[in-house]
């Protein structure tokens, strides 16, 4: 049962206090109004709308703010449209906004912070909160040739703990659009985030997404990132800094490249404290297009960290290509740290074992993929299993 509690309603309020137009106001939505096709669409990149396995949900459909409430318990975490926790939050802007992402630090975060009405959202979990069930997020572009930019913070106090799933997609007819990001992580003291982020955009579409986040003493940050249809570019530079004792983080990226697609998924981690950890780890599946595979842990203190980039090349037209860069960089002495890459096809024999046992070429194919990308990833929904079964029967198609 999807529950708006008092203080869905006070936030209600402070949302049509500053929302400008009738236009605008049309867009403010209940769960029951979502229709049945969108419905659908959210539940492939793991958004489930009126399910009772999340804790709150907020979507966003092209330039305006649609605060969708199911159960959210206020003593333990609030989510908040962007634009009203800056009014609402003096200290918002002072101490958190675009301090994890430098306002200038390309033409992309520049425009995003230039935006005069940002959309996105504000989550902030409190002290010592344990937020059991995934909040959830969407970035849903429904209009043709649209540029969406978006700005999201998330704040976790000491000891307090968030699982994130965010699915960034397009309607099926949209082609052409620009998506430009900025996300902000702040992780305090004992806590934890877990973010995972889900793309499927339309052939034709921009992407610029730009994540920064500082995780403090013991710390931890987990990052999940899948992408089911690629866009014609996508960019992602996510810059993650270990600032305490102790903070760790573990970055896990799935992507399917398909012709026509350039897709750079490349980030930094700064270890800028003892004891601290990360791990990165790429997977691609390439059928055509251009992959670059990249990650660069960056030691400033006695730390370990690992790179580990590998892909399938499928693409048997000769049109794509996978470039794989793993990176390790040190300036102390007891850093210890280790970096491997690996780009190659599926072994026959793996197929012919799997025939032996009764299979077609095909389904062989599709479950060494499958067992290749390897989520791992519980929770998001029987919809989005399906579509992650789709890339590896996508790609099993290319490799026949």
């Amino acid at each position: 049962m999807n529950i708006i509690n008092e203080n869905n309603n006070k936030d209600k309020n402070d949302i049509l206090d500053v929302i400008q137009n009738e236009e605008d106001s049309k867009n403010l939505i209940e769960p029951q109004q979502i229709g049945l096709a969108d419905k659908k669409a959210l539940a492939g990149v793991g958004v489930l709308i009126g399910s009772e396995s999340r804790s709150a949900t907020m979507v966003v459909r092209d330039r305006q703010p649609q605060p969708i409430y199911t159960l959210n318990n206020s003593d333990e975490f609030e989510m908040l449209p962007i634009f009203v926790a800056l009014k609402r939050y003096e200290w918002l802007e002072k101490q958190y906004s675009f301090k994890a992402v430098a306002r200038d630090f390309d033409e992309i975060t520049e425009k995003c912070a230039a935006d005069q009405k940002p959309i996105g959202f504000f989550i902030h979990v409190k002290k010592d909160a344990k937020v059991i069930l995934p909040c959830q997020t969407a970035m849903y572009m429904a209009s043709n040739n649209l540029t969406q930019i978006v700005h999201n913070i998330v704040i976790l106090e000491e000891n307090s703990q968030l699982e994130l799933i965010t699915g960034c997609m397009t309607e099926t007819s949209v082609k052409d659009g620009r998506h430009l990001a900025v996300e902000e992580h702040y992780i305090g003291k004992n806590a934890k985030l877990t973010s995972t982020m889900v793309y499927s955009w339309g052939s034709g579409v921009m992407v610029f997404p730009h994540t920064g986040t500082i995780v403090s003493e013991n710390g931890r940050y987990e990052s999940n990132y899948i992408s089911l249809r690629a866009a014609k570019q996508v960019k992602m530079n996510p810059q993650t800094y270990l600032n305490g004792k102790g903070a760790s983080t573990k970055y896990l990226t799935v992507v399917l490249g398909t012709p026509g697609s350039f897709i750079d998924t490349g980030g930094n981690v700064y270890m800028n404290a003892e004891g601290t950890s990360a791990e990165l780890l790429h997977r691609g599946v390439c059928t055509g297009g251009i992959m670059h595979q990249s990650g660069l842990v960056i030691a400033n203190a006695p730390c370990k960290g690992h790179v580990d980039c590998a892909s399938l090349l499928l693409d048997t037209a000769g049109k794509g290509y996978v470039q794989s860069i793993p990176g390790v960089e040190s300036h102390h002495p007891d850093a210890r740290l280790s970096h491997e890459a690996s780009i190659g096809k599926i072994a026959p024999e793996q197929v012919e074992y799997l025939m032996s046992r009764g299979m077609k070429e095909l389904e062989a194919i599709s479950m060494i993929i499958r067992g290749f990308l390897g989520t791992g990833i519980e929770g998001l929904g029987a919809e989005l299993d399906a579509q992650i079964a789709e890339i590896a029967e996508i790609a099993g198609h290319g490799e026949k």
